[in-house]
């Protein structure tokens, strides 16, 4: 941290939305996830959170136990109160042979019945106390099980990328020079079109006795391709347009660095724009490497076989060490 950028020819960029204040950022700028490392206060805590986004984007594990959660526990709050009211108003129900545990394990799945408007006919409430709960609980289940439909379709039809990056980002010899190199690939079975690139290098540096974050656009080899049938090695040239020129080998290894990537494009079976970004600090690039082959052919000679596991997998190689000891 607190290098002193020497390149004059790039300019640094001030529309990213990150803040160029060092001493005002913890740690990364964004998650390997693509989310930002930000948590907000000011508010009360129900308003800094969209529980819809929340149940949207959750890992499905989660949201299926979620829903389970929810759903035992109304059925447990509704238990409760079939109790107190008394389970002699819920007719079916042997009293004169039920104690506690059982009278609310009956009342647990009359409300569990009731909840999801089955109604098998075995339990029906018979005094006015018990029908109201029983009336207030099926409007319950009805609002509760539209909900869920209308989460369930939106998790199915959200727009997703589904794109998987390397884990590192490698430094290797390119075209004279040496570059930095990430990959990318799509792991569904969807198909992405028009697909764009976008790198910004966020950059400790010293000025004027102050440490301060610069940001400045990679120029990309290609930024654009028309399919990512494949995978796509997106390049950045460290030539003498990059920010990363100037510096020594010592310098990048020591800088206080975040690579940035914003990837968009037209998914066909959504028929709508999708994106995802992630980022690399500099403890995740690799010097000194190259990508392996993630794809071949199939023995039967008929198709092309894409390994997934295997688009971060890299080899060593040697890189270019100019006179002026650049990376």
């Amino acid at each position: 941290m607190g290098l002193q950028f020497r390149n004059p020819l790039t300019k640094n960029v001030d529309n990213t939305g990150f803040s160029n204040i060092s001493s005002a950022e913890g740690g990364r700028l964004v998650q390997k996830d693509g989310s930002s490392n930000l948590r907000k206060t000011g508010v009360p805590f129900w308003e800094r959170f969209s529980l819809y986004h929340i149940l949207i984007d959750m890992p499905s594990w989660k949201f299926l136990a979620t829903i389970f959660s929810f759903y035992a526990v109304i059925n447990v709050i509704f238990a409760i109160v079939y109790v107190i009211i008394g389970v002699e108003n819920l007719q079916g129900i042997q009293v004169e042979h039920a104690n506690v545990l059982s009278g609310f394990s009956e009342a647990f799945f009359f409300s569990a019945q009731t909840l999801t408007t089955v109604g098998y006919g075995h339990i029906a409430p018979v005094s006015v106390s018990a029908n109201i709960v029983a009336a207030l609980e099926s409007f319950v289940g009805i609002l509760s099980f539209a909900m869920v439909t209308g989460l369930l379709y939106g998790r199915f039809s959200h727009p997703r990328a589904y794109m998987k990056f390397s884990e590192k980002a490698l430094v290797t010899p390119h075209k004279g020079y040496n570059s930095i190199m990430i990959r990318i690939a799509t792991y569904k079975n969807n198909h992405l079109t028009d697909v764009e690139a976008q790198a910004t290098l966020a950059m400790h540096i010293n000025e004027n006795g102050k440490d301060i974050t610069k940001y400045y656009r990679l120029n990309l080899e290609i930024s654009k391709i028309a399919s990512l049938a494949l995978s796509w090695t997106i390049v950045h040239l460290i030539n003498e347009d990059s920010p990363l020129y100037d510096l020594s080998y010592e310098d990048f290894k020591n800088a206080d660095i975040e690579l940035i990537y914003f990837i968009k494009g037209f998914d066909e079976q959504f028929s709508n724009i999708v994106q995802q970004r992630t980022s690399y600090t500099v403890e995740e690039v690799e010097y000194g490497a190259k990508f392996t082959p993630a794809f071949h052919r199939s023995e039967d000679g008929t198709t092309t076989i894409l390994e997934i596991d295997k688009i971060g997998a890299y080899e060593r190689v040697d890189i270019f060490q100019h006179k002026t000891e650049k990376v």
